[in-house]
């Protein structure tokens, strides 16, 4: 009987269990990893950079139409790691405020002030009977004139935290062990160590090595631009890392 009413309470979003469970916006979490997509993403001393799975669905889509990867403004960029549909409304939405915020204010919208503001558009939504959670998580990073490299997650919920280092979707457990055994190395890592510990941790937590048409990095460095990494460039990457396994 305890479990029936218990039940009762998942086919509302802004209802609370008696065990104080909001379950959709537990349904949402778990539809944002059931994609079977990973992130890894990890922030050093002058850089920070994101690397995600890329998976074509179908053999007839060109497969440069398919990316979890976004620039939001010159200096800011995203991984969406979720349902297709929902990370792309959330891409819009933020571009949506980092623009707005750029028109009205003349600078560009920092980072934190850009997570939290998303932040708090998700929460709204788990209030809002009328309306339905993203389910993705959403990767910001970002390089601060004041603080430097910045790295934040918001979930669907409407958390958002500062990061070291951070794991995202299917294999988020495994990877943030991972990322937790070696998390004091990362301060003082440059650009290229970033990118290639990131690929590293994927290519451990999958038990898989990649080539460079199947992953997506993002990074931001130096002039505080982001930029997103060419497969050849990916490829670089990755012969640097089987070159290292070599050695070792």
């Amino acid at each position: 009987m305890a479990a029936g009413r218990e039940s009762n309470y998942d086919r509302h979003i802004s209802i609370f269990s008696p065990q104080g469970h909001l379950y959709q916006v537990e349904y949402c979490m778990k539809s944002a990893n059931s994609t079977g997509l990973t992130t890894i993403a990890i922030r050093g001393e002058d850089s920070v950079a994101f690397v995600t799975q890329k998976k074509v669905p179908d053999r007839l889509i060109d497969p440069t139409s398919v990316s979890n990867v976004f620039p939001i403004t010159p200096t800011v960029g995203v991984v969406v790691t979720g349902q297709p549909a929902d990370a792309l409304a959330m891409v819009y939405r933020i571009r949506q405020e980092a623009h707005e915020f750029k028109y009205n204010n003349g600078f560009t919208m920092p980072v934190y002030l850009l997570a939290k503001r998303i932040a708090d558009l998700c929460q709204v939504r788990t209030q809002r009977a009328g309306s339905r959670l993203l389910a993705c998580f959403t990767t910001i990073i970002g390089v601060d004139d004041e603080k430097g490299p910045q790295l934040y997650q918001v979930d669907p919920a409407g958390m958002f935290f500062p990061y070291k280092a951070l794991a995202a979707g299917a294999k988020k457990d495994e990877a943030t062990n991972w990322l937790e055994r070696h998390v004091e190395e990362f301060t003082t890592m440059d650009v290229d160590n970033v990118i290639r510990t990131s690929i590293i941790c994927l290519q451990h937590v999958l038990s898989a090595d990649f080539r460079g048409t199947e992953i997506e990095v993002g990074v931001v460095h130096g002039d505080g631009r982001f930029m997103t990494l060419t497969p050849e460039e990916i490829e670089f990457h990755l012969t640097a890392i089987s070159e290292q396994d070599v050695e070792a």
